[in-house]
């Protein structure tokens, strides 16, 4: 009499109540992160306008030529039409067989949604949840995500790089340029080094350590490195592009400096944007200006107003995003390629 054994795939009760305790205390710890964060924002932004003149400050902004801020937030349009086009040249060689078109949009609503998810990745999550129909391609999703922020921050350095060593050393402009070809050429070594030995870096890691997790998204760029390089130089316009769109709206106030000022400190408070500490940067954004513009002669209410202005065309953008996603409430992108899966 033989004995047919059946496997259960079922979880278990116990298993159950293991994930569902699991996804409890990671609701728990991020409603705790979002509250602290929400109390980073209130603290940061009343330090910031204790250091000010509320009138001044008011004054400032009511002084704003509507002209100079119409062509700042054109300008903050454009360079996330290139950021998309960047998002793209990205996602499409590895499979995400979409019209550049097609990610523009994902990306305008990516910063929609940055505004309105608690979470500082939320445009990410459902840019990637938007790009692809099925788990693993909304994993490949993640990687391009992940890519394209990583791109993203390298021009930061690049450019507030250049900029600072141009003022500090007072560089004539051929030497400048010097400098950040230098900067780029060594920041694409490290890109084609590091992704280019990816997956021997990853082994020397335990197979559940989270840097591991973190760096694996990456490993489809290991066969095609030049990839990154492009990114980067699409980096490099989108930043040149919102140290212009600072800088013009800056000028509506009455603030007029050189762009090499502004190639210096608008990518710093960028990266310090980057930083989980406030929503959206409030705060920082604002504090940093008055920091940085305040060795250039800037009072603290124009640097304020600046910064407030910054935040009002990240707003105006983000709008455009949800009104795209309204548009097109198609849930997913096509699924990627099998070779893209492969790969």
């Amino acid at each position: 009499m033989s004995t047919t054994v059946q496997h259960n795939s079922s979880p278990t009760p116990q298993t159950t109540e293991s994930i569902n305790q699991i996804k409890k205390k990671d609701r728990r710890n991020s409603w705790i992160t979002f509250t602290l964060r929400i109390f980073a924002t209130v603290a940061l932004m009343v330090f910031v306008l204790q250091q000010v003149e509320w009138e001044s400050l008011v004054r400032r902004l009511k002084s704003l030529e509507w002209q100079w801020y119409a062509a700042a937030q054109a300008v903050a349009i454009v360079i996330q039409v290139v950021a998309g086009i960047r998002w793209s040249s990205l996602a499409r060689p590895i499979g995400f067989v979409h019209s550049t078109s097609f990610f523009i949009w994902r990306f305008f609503e990516g910063v929609f949604f940055n505004l309105c998810l608690p979470s500082s990745i939320g445009g990410d999550v459902v840019k990637a949840y938007r790009l692809s129909s099925t788990n693993r391609g909304r994993l490949l999703a993640g990687c391009t995500i992940l890519a394209d922020r990583l791109a993203g921050v390298s021009a930061l350095g690049v450019l507030a790089g250049s900029a600072i060593l141009s003022i500090k050393l007072n560089l004539s402009p051929a030497s400048t340029i010097a400098v950040g070809t230098v900067l780029f050429a060594s920041v694409l070594l490290g890109f084609r080094l590091t992704i280019g030995n990816l997956d021997r870096f990853l082994d020397l890691l335990p197979a559940t350590h989270k840097i591991r997790q973190f760096l694996s998204q990456l490993l489809p760029y290991q066969i095609r490195p030049s990839l990154m390089g492009r990114a980067v130089a699409w980096s490099l316009i989108v930043q040149v592009g919102a140290s212009v769109s600072v800088a013009l709206m800056a000028r509506g106030i009455g603030v007029n400096l050189g762009l090499g000022i502004w190639f210096s400190v608008v990518p710093l408070i960028a990266l310090a944007i980057v930083l989980p500490i406030s929503i959206n940067g409030v705060g920082i954004r604002e504090g940093g200006m008055a920091l940085l513009l305040s060795r250039w002669g800037v009072a603290g209410e124009q640097a304020v107003a600046i910064g407030l202005l910054w935040f009002l065309t990240t707003i105006g953008t983000g709008l455009i995003g949800g009104v795209l996603f309204l548009l097109d409430k198609q849930t997913s992108g096509s699924t990627p390629t099998q070779k893209a899966l492969r790969t």
